[in-house]
């Protein structure tokens, strides 16, 4: 898969789990900016979280016990792949979409953004960050340093209006939506970019209502001015504005509610294990390149003829030599080996030779290493062909596949009789 579409899914992940987080928990509240910056804040985490991988090790997680071959290594060139003539791939088409969407939503915000400026050149007033205009299909709105009003707004509601958007431009809530829309163009797919988009813009207005309050506005006559003019509105989408229909419900009771303490704040704690959580999900499991030889145990060391301490731990079982798999007995070593004709060298250059790297592993860019499993029999043929650890089906079927097509091995031996045997090679797929 393309890196920058998994890039924007896990990013998408981020925005959702951040999203949850703030409508559960804090978007009640009266702490207004303490939520505006959790908002910020969670889309500038759910940007850089996704470039940060939590790997950790562990040992290759399936028991086995056999012969396990050197390792295989198939390699080609990305420009050995042929030409392609058929359609696009399933991940070349997403990604264009994902493009074209980018491209959309990008030029909608530069269209959004040359409009208004086009409007300040044409009106502005030297001293004042003012502009009245005729004919506005909305009563006010602010951005880009300047006050919009309608020339038309009744004297009497004026200034309150003028009130509220200079509370928008002085707490600099323009940028905070440029920087979310800009945002929202790069993940435009997930809705939880919009949603947290909207509820900037909510807590904005609550911010902006608050100031006014706090001068001395009466609640229920700013209410009253804000009935007269919310449902008069068109406003900019990059744009603060006071008559706003979807948020007037909320900002409503928002002016009315007793305020938040401050130990609402400790709310924000639970995001640690949110954030926890996602990253392990999308955490990276590598396998341990080398075993650790187990060291002697000095303290409890037993000399032959003394008795074992009381605390001594058991010891540990003997490997079993030998596994039962559809009614065969399969041994893990045998006394003596089967031997591919000239030798274990000769085995893996073969199957160095004869593997082909599939064109639509190469086409997609697929490689990793595949753990393959068979059994040589009694009579010296390779059978019961497994993969114990895949990669993906066009790389695994190839590794069964080639190790199918062995030529006969001298079969082995345990206490002179033949016996099948189980032998494990790792064939790793890599492009250049």
């Amino acid at each position: 898969m393309n890196p920058f579409l998994i890039y924007s899914i896990k990013a998408s992940v981020y925005t959702a789990a951040f999203y949850f987080v703030f409508v559960g928990l804090l978007s009640k509240d009266t702490r207004y900016g303490r939520n505006r910056a959790f908002i910020l804040l969670s889309v500038v985490t759910s940007l850089i979280l996704p470039l940060i991988t939590i790997r950790t090790s562990s040992p290759v997680n399936f028991p086995f016990f056999g012969k396990t071959l050197g390792e295989v290594l198939v390699t080609v060139s990305d420009s050995t792949a042929p030409p392609e003539i058929s359609a696009l791939d399933p991940m070349q088409t997403l990604f264009i979409v994902y493009l074209t969407g980018v491209l959309l939503f990008g030029g909608k915000l530069l269209i959004n953004m040359a409009e208004l400026a086009l409007i300040i050149f044409r009106n502005k007033i030297d001293g004042t960050h003012i502009i009245r205009l005729q004919g506005l299909n909305t009563i006010a709105f602010s951005g880009l340093g300047y006050i919009f009003i309608n020339a038309d707004l009744p004297a009497d509601e004026t200034e309150e209006i003028m009130k509220h958007e200079k509370n928008h431009l002085d707490r600099l809530h323009f940028f905070d939506i440029v920087f979310i829309e800009t945002a929202g163009i790069l993940l435009w797919f997930n809705p939880f970019i919009h949603m947290l988009n909207r509820s900037l813009r909510a807590v904005h207005e609550y911010q902006a209502d608050e100031g006014c309050i706090r001068t001395g506005t009466p609640v229920p006559s700013y209410q009253r001015i804000l009935m007269n003019q919310v449902f008069k509105t068109n406003i900019f989408s990059i744009s603060n504005s006071f008559s706003n229909p979807s948020f007037l419900k909320k900002r409503m009771i928002m002016m009315t509610k007793k305020p938040s303490t401050t130990l609402a704040n400790l709310k924000l704690l639970l995001v640690l294990p949110v954030i926890a959580t996602v990253m392990i999900a999308f955490s990276s499991c590598r396998d341990k390149a080398k075993t650790t030889t187990p060291q002697p145990d000095t303290e409890n060391k037993v000399v032959v003829g003394d008795q074992a301490p009381p605390d001594a731990p058991p010891p540990p079982p003997p490997p079993v030599p030998y596994s039962v798999t559809d009614g065969d007995t399969i041994w893990n070593v045998a006394d003596e080996m089967p031997v591919f004709p000239g030798g274990d060298a000769v085995l893996l250059k073969y199957i160095a030779e004869n593997t082909t790297y599939p064109d639509a592993a190469k086409k997609n860019g697929i490689q990793g290493k595949v753990i393959t499993r068979f059994c040589v029999t009694s009579e010296g043929n390779v059978s019961k062909v497994s993969i114990l650890k895949g990669v993906h089906p066009e790389l695994d079927n190839e590794s069964v596949r080639v190790i199918s097509s062995l030529p006969a091995f001298k079969p082995g031996k345990q206490g002179g009789k033949p016996v099948s045997v189980w032998y494990m090679v790792p064939i790793t797929f890599t492009l250049q």
